[in-house]
């Protein structure tokens, strides 16, 4: 499905972040999926149902073959964002979540909504100037569909997509915690 397509590569060992932050992704995916099923199960009336959003810009028409730490590495590996990009994009994500509580992060919207924002974490922070065709071919959709899928996220987040110091501290902080913990938990 995503083949190299004759894209250079720039580091191929990803860093320590990215398997925190695709653990703790494949987590609430899990756990959303679940409770996307059980949903499902219930009437469309159920009050449950009627909080739920899946953003369906960010929605694919499938669920991607590719695992999320997979597809993080690949970003990673081909792109050269820093791992700096990652933390950002994560901290994009949850300020989705805190602006709309029912939004669910799930099996069929993970890869693109990461895709987008770490396009966007390293536009604000890197001197690495990849295009958008660049980042689609690397993420396996089209560059129209990156392009809407940028704007989407943009719009959702009001455009505020600049991060203090303070805020990034505290994410890696809390990302260090989750990687120490489940180290810990896997001994």
């Amino acid at each position: 499905m995503l083949d190299d397509g004759g894209l250079e590569e720039i580091d191929p060992t990803p860093p320590r972040i990215l398997s925190t932050v695709a653990f703790i992704l494949e987590k609430l995916v899990s756990r959303n999926d679940l409770l996307i099923e059980e949903v499902e199960k219930c009437s469309s009336s159920s009050p449950i149902s009627q909080v739920l959003v899946v953003l369906e810009a960010f929605r694919a028409p499938r669920v991607p073959s590719i695992s999320i730490g997979k597809y993080l590495g690949r970003i990673y590996k081909y792109t050269g964002c820093s791992p700096s990009c990652f933390v950002v994009a994560f901290v994009y994500v949850d300020r989705l979540l805190y602006k709309y509580p029912g939004f669910l992060v799930v099996s069929f919207n993970v890869h693109r909504l990461m895709l987008s924002a770490v396009l966007i974490a390293s536009k604000v922070l890197e001197t690495i100037d990849h295009d958008n065709a660049f980042y689609a071919r690397v993420g396996g959709v089209s560059n129209v569909e990156l392009n809407k899928l940028e704007l989407e996220l943009l719009s959702q987040l009001d455009f505020q997509v600049n991060v203090s110091s303070t805020v990034f501290d505290s994410y890696c902080s809390l990302l260090d915690k989750e990687m120490i913990w489940n180290e810990a938990s896997q001994a």
